[in-house]
């Protein structure tokens, strides 16, 4: 079984899809794959439907929606290649307490873009900015779009979804970081402006920004940039720019003949052009 939630809900059992078009089964289907290989208790799923007031009969029809999966699974199980003479209810069973999703050895992109973004950082860490950059470029390539972007999801995926979002957000800091360390300071100018219009109060992609700026003789520009974080910050939040930017501010204000560079961490260090 391939699994796909890096963007629009992809399953597929022996090559063939088994996603529903209906919301509800839909759903019940995201939330399984999320969890491949583990239990998902039924009160999870039932809540991810109805949220906190569900109806009755919600057991019974939850159960009909597992029933629906366990079809498509089944014509998926005729038509593809899948070995071992496996039924529907091998593939989605039945186990105390609620239902498993057994991948049975196949890819799924969020266990792949989580093994790339974990090697991309142990990379970081020891200071290799070439494989850190490759990797956790490999693993964002994963993502075609916002993690299941065709589910109307409820309570339960809303949550998954964020914490995807967040892994993302990490993985790419920490890739413009490493690509900051290799000098691709002017090669980051277009996509940090993206970034810096998208993430309007994220101060971490507001610093690369500036220090990729600066880096390209851009100093006006970086300056501009933190000015326009600290209204919006001030403004929206309430909140002035933390300690780490005020000081890159500075550290841009009062040199004009090297370039700033922002560690791992958040540190503030200054270095030799580029």
């Amino acid at each position: 079984m391939d699994i796909d939630v890096l963007g629009p809900l992809g399953v597929r059992v022996g090559g063939v899809g088994v996603v529903p078009s209906a919301p509800k089964p839909r759903k019940v289907l995201a939330l399984l794959a999320l969890h491949v290989d583990r239990v998902v208790p039924v009160g999870l799923l039932v809540e991810e439907l109805w949220g906190e007031r569900p109806p009755r009969s919600a057991r019974t029809t939850l159960q009909t929606y597992v029933l629906q999966l366990r079809e498509l699974i089944g014509v998926a199980l005729e038509r593809g290649v899948v070995g071992g003479g496996l039924s529907a209810k091998d593939v989605l069973v039945t186990a105390p307490g609620g239902y498993v999703l057994r991948g049975g050895g196949g890819v799924s992109d969020v266990r792949e873009f989580e093994r790339l973004a974990g090697m991309g950082y142990r990379a970081m860490d020891a200071e290799d900015f070439v494989g850190a950059a490759r990797l956790l470029g490999e693993a964002l390539g994963l993502w075609s779009g916002s993690a299941l972007a065709d589910v109307r999801v409820g309570g339960q995926l809303e949550m998954e979804v964020r914490r995807l979002e967040e892994s993302r957000l990490c993985a790419l800091y920490q890739r413009i970081e490493a690509d900051l360390r290799l000098g691709r300071h002017r090669e980051l100018l277009g996509e940090l402006t993206v970034l810096a219009s998208r993430y309007r109060t994220h101060e971490n992609l507001h610093g690369q920004f500036m220090l990729a700026l600066y880096r390209s003789g851009r100093r006006g520009e970086a300056l501009s940039v933190y000015q326009r974080l600290r209204q919006v910050l001030v403004r929206d939040l309430g909140l002035e720019p933390s300690a780490e930017l005020r000081r890159l501010q500075q550290a841009i204000l009062k040199t004009s003949d090297t370039t700033g560079h922002l560690s791992h961490g958040g540190e503030t260090r200054l270095v030799s052009p580029a």
